[in-house]
């Protein structure tokens, strides 16, 4: 007897294929398998080109999640929903598409069963199943952590399977990823256009502080000035008390012990004649001196209505002083510059002293103020036409330093203390009109600006009309 062939297994093709039939045939589930694969395959297709689009947005991607969600179950309807407290600066919330394939944002154009299943995503619960429920959902989850839901109403004729969900979990997924790349990108937008909005902000506040800066400076300046004047004028009302309560009383009572002396010299007659002059002499120069003492406490009490802030203001005004027997010309060269504290004044005053000394003693008619402003150093000379000689000033002035003068001439030092304290120097030197330069050298910040005058351009004439000067005048 012959033993029966055993008999071979068929293959398990629903294991292979992942089609399952009760017929005999695979075919026609085989076909349904394989157009499900290549509606995957065009979802993975639609959603590659989405991810490009990068200048859209999130909400191109997510409509292509839609549309290839839709296409691979036939669905009727496919939503696409963030639970509220999810990713909440992501936009757009949810996303919903009909069978037309248009994409709606507006809860109010949904059905009503659709109304209901997103009000259930939004608070992050699993839609209600009914026996007759063609709802597929699956979720979108981002490290772990539920943030909403992918749901369709698929009109499939059978349920999907395990392919189908992964597919819809690609997608969903994706739209995960997108949303929370959306939200990161607005968050990075509003720090950036917050950023902006302080670093405007403290533009503003710098070009403000800027100007209130500058008018604190002008503030100080003024006020500077003004104390600058307070203390002039303090100065200039001590010096004319001083003068009338002093000065002029023992200049009075000379000029009265002259007279007396010269009336008993003309009772000696003839051999007292050259004694009687030289004591005319005297009391004239002693009226003289009086009236210029008048003069002096009159203007010392006369009020300024307008500052004297400047070194060419100063010099004109300490001028002024001098009228009446000497002509002086005040010229201010190149461009005005602020001085350390209380320099404009000190040359000022040394500037008066050289000219006291003209009239004094150099026997001058005409005296030259010469105020040059360089680069890095102020130049003031005062020059005359008198009779002087550097050289016997020099040697008056090394008296002076070593105290055995006379006294007559302590003005010298004191213009040399000055601009020394101001560290500057003193030379003397012979003019081009004649008599003696006092040059007073003080060194400037180059980087210091302020107003500019012309080379030449102020020119003050003070006192009875000049001469025409011949064209060696100008110091140099």
């Amino acid at each position: 007897m012959t033993p029966a062939r055993p008999r071979r297994s068929r293959p398990d093709l629903a294991r292979l294929t992942g089609v399952r039939s009760g017929k005999g045939s695979y075919y026609r589930a085989y076909v349904a398998s394989d157009e499900r694969v290549q509606r995957a395959v065009v979802a993975m297709d639609s959603i590659s080109r989405a991810l490009v689009r990068t200048v859209e947005g999130p909400r191109g991607l997510l409509e292509e999640v839609l549309r290839a969600a839709a296409a691979h179950l036939d669905a009727h309807w496919t939503l696409l929903a963030l639970a509220d407290d999810s990713l909440t600066g992501a936009r757009p919330r949810f996303l919903a598409c009909g069978t037309d394939g248009v994409v709606v944002d507006d809860a109010r154009s949904l059905p009503a069963d659709l109304r209901e299943v997103l009000a259930a995503l939004r608070t992050g619960r699993h839609p209600e199943a009914r026996d007759d429920d063609a709802w597929v959902w699956v979720p979108m989850t981002l490290d772990g952590r539920r943030i909403g839901s992918l749901v369709a109403r698929h009109g499939l004729e059978a349920p999907p399977e395990a392919g189908d969900l992964s597919v819809l979990r690609i997608l969903a997924n994706q739209a995960a990823v997108s949303l929370h790349t959306s939200e990161q990108y607005q968050a990075g937008l509003t720090l950036h256009r917050r950023a902006q909005q302080l670093y405007d902000e403290a533009t503003a506040q710098s070009r403000d502080l800027a100007v209130r800066t500058e008018e604190l400076r002008a503030t100080q300046e003024r006020l500077q000035v003004a104390r600058q004047r307070e203390l002039l004028d303090t100065e200039r009302h001590r010096i004319a008390r001083e003068l009338h309560d002093s000065v002029a009383q023992y200049v009075l009572s000379a000029g009265m012990s002259v007279e007396i002396a010269r009336g008993d010299a003309e009772a000696l007659g003839d051999p007292a004649a050259s004694v009687v002059a030289a004591l005319a002499t005297a009391k004239t120069l002693s009226g003289e001196a009086v009236e210029q003492l008048r003069r002096a406490i009159f203007a010392l009490h006369q009020p300024h209505g307008e500052e004297v802030a400047t070194l060419p203001e100063l010099a004109r005004e300490v001028a002024a002083h001098h009228r009446g027997r000497l002509e002086v010309s005040v010229r201010t060269h190149g461009r005005v510059r602020p001085l350390q504290a209380h320099a404009d004044h000190e040359l000022a005053r040394a500037i008066g002293e050289a000219l006291f000394n003209v009239v004094s003693h150099a026997g001058a008619r005409r005296a030259a103020v010469l105020l040059r402003y360089r680069d890095d150093e102020l130049l003031v000379s005062v020059s005359d036409d008198g009779s002087g000689d550097p050289s016997a000033l020099r040697r008056l002035l090394e008296l002076e330093r070593c105290g055995t003068a006379d006294g007559r001439h302590r003005g010298l030092a004191n213009i040399e203390s000055r601009i020394v304290d101001l560290g500057g120097g003193l030379a003397f030197r012979r003019a081009r009109i004649g008599g003696i330069r006092v040059e007073l050298r003080l060194p400037l910040d180059p980087d210091e600006t302020d107003a500019v005058v012309p080379a030449g351009a102020t020119v003050t004439e003070l006192g009875r009309t000049p001469r025409p000067s011949p064209p060696h005048e100008e110091v140099s």
